[in-house]
């Protein structure tokens, strides 16, 4: 081995460190500067995506590129495969280098690996972060229109919707991820029977009538390809086709309710306001 230059000592070793980064929804479009400097000047990146093309893309970026989709198996729990990607990618921090993550869509929507990776790597002394990035999300509400600061918004996972007590506001637009799973307590790969989702209907008729407009969105991955926007009564959700990327998005049922309560203790602190105002104005 080299000594450091003239140093007379052993050079330290490099510590290694993890980046997180999200390639957006449609290939080559949505890719932030920084998160693409991060792959560029990765040492290793590992790749977790959709399709073999943004693959071959991140191939194009960083010459040692490497996909975990073969963590992936039929009948494999999903907590196994997490935990094999999670030790593949520390194990490449520990050794010193840098390692960039990349996923499609946001980094930590729906992602539970890259959040407990970046965890587990700062708990071991490294240095670790996400970038933000474009999710399903985001083009959701590009796509349908949505401002969700105008109505408010809630959103919420089929099954654990469907499985604990929560309390929904109809006035509110309402966005329902995973669908096609919804009911899955196995923690299957592939989606759920109608019988299943004929369950999570009935659990929306209690805020919703059978009739209501609902809509199946999925977000573009290509620039050259359609988001697909599916409108239907929530009744003829069981047997719709859902794919697994399919999202219900329901809009309102009803219009905001005023809180006569609330508007009325407001008033008292404007017109309290006000008086003292008018107090201490100076003459």
């Amino acid at each position: 081995c080299d000594r450091s230059h003239g140093e007379g000592r052993w050079p330290m070793a490099r510590q290694g460190s993890l980046s997180c980064v999200g390639v957006g929804m449609v290939l080559g479009a949505h890719l932030a500067p920084r998160a693409r400097s991060l792959i560029e000047q990765a040492d290793v990146v590992f790749c977790v995506v959709s399709d073999p093309l943004v693959e071959q893309w991140l191939a194009g970026m960083n010459a040692d590129v490497r996909s975990l989709q073969d963590c992936y198996a039929p009948g494999r729990p999903p907590l196994d495969t997490y935990r094999e990607m999670q030790e593949r990618v520390l194990a490449q921090v520990r050794a010193g280098r840098r390692v960039c993550l990349a996923l499609y869509g946001h980094p930590g929507v729906f992602a539970r690996m890259p959040h407990e990776a970046v965890a587990a790597a700062r708990a071991e002394g490294h240095p670790a972060h996400m970038e933000p990035a474009i999710s399903a999300e985001d083009c959701l509400y590009a796509d349908l229109g949505i401002d969700p600061g105008r109505v408010g918004c809630q959103h919420h996972e089929a099954t654990q919707l469907l499985l604990n007590q929560r309390r929904l506001d109809p006035s509110a637009w309402l966005v329902v991820w995973q669908v096609a799973l919804a009911g899955d307590r196995r923690n299957l790969t592939r989606g759920t029977t109608p019988a299943h989702r004929a369950l999570l209907v009935e659990r929306l008729q209690r805020d919703y009538p059978r009739d209501h407009e609902v809509v199946v969105y999925e977000a573009a991955t290509l620039a050259i390809a359609a988001p697909r926007i599916e409108r239907l009564p929530l009744s003829a959700l069981p047997e719709a086709r859902l794919e697994l990327q399919s999202t219900l998005v329901v809009p309102p049922a009803m219009p905001l309710r005023a809180d006569p309560v609330m508007h009325a203790r407001l008033a008292a602190l404007e017109a309290g306001a006000c008086a003292m105002h008018t107090v201490t104005a100076p003459l």
